[in-house]
């Protein structure tokens, strides 16, 4: 059984600079960390490997230090990654960034399972794993948060839905969208991560893919843009209400009266 693990490469903070002709992140010099919901997205390849045998390999969109986190995912127990690098790629929306995993997918090989974390923490919209297996041409899964059995060249899996919990089975080849609580991530080995090659990370860009329209990627293939982003404003402001029980509460009253909130 191949499966691949789509993974990313997100801030490893909330203090982030946002560019404001673009509108997109500034990446360049922030600390970063893999996307904590692929964590889960390894761990069950993992599990699934073990039990029916086969292969885990990773990929991944971003700048060329976004190999981080496939050393990381090969650390845990993947054979390889691939990283898909190109400035052409840059400032995509879930559109462009679904597509351009599709055509790194293809050029990856064939696998029999693809597996993408619920969302990412910077972006949060929870559509990049259900678009591309659009473009791939494949059934899908939200919302798993259990593969109970592979047989039959189906994989038998549980979904929690926003009122209900669905057991269903899905024809081979497929993609699940793991949630939080499907399992507990393995830490990476350091033992591993002393011995990982070059050979284990591939770099993928625009002209090894077989669409070369660049109207497909990046803003350019993008169906939507940001207006505006702006990073919340900080309300620092403090009062002390000081007195008797009864002289603070009437201050608080005062307070929320003045404020217009009673």
């Amino acid at each position: 059984m191949n499966i691949l693990v789509c993974v990313k490469q997100v801030p490893g903070s909330s203090n982030v600079e946002v560019d404001p002709v673009t509108g997109v992140l500034k990446r360049d010099g922030v600390a970063s960390k893999m996307n904590p919901y692929d964590l889960y997205g390894i761990e069950l390849a993992l599990s699934l490997v073990e039990t029916y045998g086969g292969k885990v390999e990773t990929i991944t969109m971003g700048p060329p230090q976004a190999k981080s986190v496939i050393v990381e995912s090969v650390c845990m127990g993947a054979v390889r990654g691939t990283v898909l690098s190109d400035r052409k790629f840059a400032g995509a929306d879930v559109l462009a960034t679904a597509y351009t995993l599709s055509q790194g997918v293809r050029k990856a090989g064939d696998f029999d399972l693809v597996i993408c974390g619920k969302q990412t923490t910077d972006g949060d919209t929870a559509q990049v794993g259900a678009e591309v297996a659009e473009y791939l041409g494949i059934p899908h899964a939200a919302g798993v948060t259990a593969v109970d059995e592979v047989k039959d060249g189906k994989v038998f899996v549980t979904t929690n839905l926003d009122n209900k919990v669905v057991k269903e089975s899905i024809k081979l080849p497929c993609l699940l969208c793991v949630d939080g609580d499907i399992n507990s991530p393995r830490l990476p080995s350091y033992k591993v991560k002393k011995t990982v090659t070059d050979d284990a990370v591939r770099f993928l860009s625009f002209a090894d893919f077989a669409d070369q329209d660049e109207k497909h990627y990046g803003l350019a293939g993008s169906a939507t843009q940001v207006e505006r982003i702006f990073p919340p404003e900080k309300n620092t402001e403090k009062r002390s209400i000081t007195g008797s029980s009864a002289e603070q509460a009437e201050g608080i009253f005062e307070l929320l009266c003045e404020r217009k909130l009673v």
